[in-house]
């Protein structure tokens, strides 16, 4: 793999579209863990199969931001 590839790491944008509130414990915990806890926030995460797999678990909270 080249250098360029290397540098050039896919990531997601990741933006809370509804509050955690009333959700159960579990999908704010994912929420915290994403980098988000207030509404309109962005955060930009690596595009792994760990990250994909907290999104799927709130895709009611969140959109990703392409």
């Amino acid at each position: 793999m080249s250098a360029k590839k290397a540098d050039q790491k896919k990531t997601l944008r990741v933006k809370q579209v509804r509050s955690g509130i009333g959700c159960p414990r579990g999908m704010r915990e994912t929420l915290k863990a994403l980098g988000l806890g207030k509404m309109h926030r962005v955060t930009e995460r690596p595009d792994t199969k760990e990250v994909r797999g907290m999104i799927a678990r709130i895709p009611h909270l969140v959109e990703v931001v392409e």
